[in-house]
């Protein structure tokens, strides 16, 4: 298991890593995935597949809405799709592993572009139904707090990145050390075979480190998306700008 990520195209100087390139794959494999598994799709659900999607999707939309509250997400009917593509895509980054690929979140650049995303869409949600005033809790409750808050702003996609980049990371160097290890035991004494070493050990650590470590980590990175964009909102200061509005209109 090698944590360098590698360039597997180099063709007069345009690079495509493999961080890049196993992200496509799993781009590819969920769009490919969608396709098949929804194009058949009845009013009336006729297949175990379609009575299994529509269960996953109303979980789904019952997550949003309890996290980030029903009104918030009625505005902004494009988070759910957002929120449960980023989930599929960041769950499928850290399980390729299973399969000898390197994880895509093993890469620094992977977690911040992902972060990044998510905290332009907290601003522009911030400015379309705050306006300007977003901007104001920037001072407040004194302009002296001024750069602590902008130490706070900048600090977000930073721990948003580095979380699962380093849960991520560490679970692949833990797993790298291991097989490491097997393998200068193997040297070290020719021709024994240690089952209990290749088998039950290696199982246990890829199922907690890949599987529940790696689970675990795309729900906390959704939960958080959904948690400071339901902050950057308060819906009962909306509801009296609306009312506001709605009262002058007449």
């Amino acid at each position: 298991m090698n944590t360098q990520a590698r360039w597997l195209v180099d063709i007069h100087g345009f690079r495509l890593s493999e961080t890049v390139i196993v992200s496509w794959l799993i781009i590819a494999g969920l769009a490919i995935a969608s396709y098949l598994l929804t194009r058949n799709l009845k009013k009336v659900p006729e297949s175990k597949v379609q009575v299994f999607l529509e269960y996953a999707v109303l979980k789904l939309y019952n997550l949003v809405e309890t996290t980030m509250g029903k009104e918030l997400v009625e505005r902004i009917p494009n988070i759910v799709p957002y929120i449960g593509s980023l989930f599929l895509f960041f769950l499928c980054s850290n399980l390729v592993p299973l399969i000898g690929l390197r994880s895509p979140t093993v890469d620094l650049d992977t977690t911040l572009a992902l972060s990044t995303i998510t905290v332009i869409l907290i601003y522009a949600v911030s400015i379309r139904f705050n306006g300007g005033a977003c901007f104001k809790d920037m001072i407040e409750p004194t302009p002296i707090l001024l750069p602590i808050n902008l130490v706070g702003e900048i600090a977000r996609p930073i721990s948003l990145s580095f979380r699962p980049f380093g849960n991520i990371m560490g679970g692949t160097l833990i797993m790298m050390l291991f097989y490491k290890l097997m393998a200068f035991i193997s040297e070290l004494i020719p021709g024994v075979k240690i089952p209990f070493a290749q088998f039950l050990i290696p199982v246990p650590l890829h199922l907690y480190f890949d599987i529940f470590a790696g689970t675990i980590q795309a729900f906390i990175f959704i939960m958080l998306t959904m948690v400071f964009i339901s902050n950057a909102v308060d819906i009962s200061l909306l509801k009296k700008r609306e009312a506001k509005k709605l009262a002058k209109s007449k």
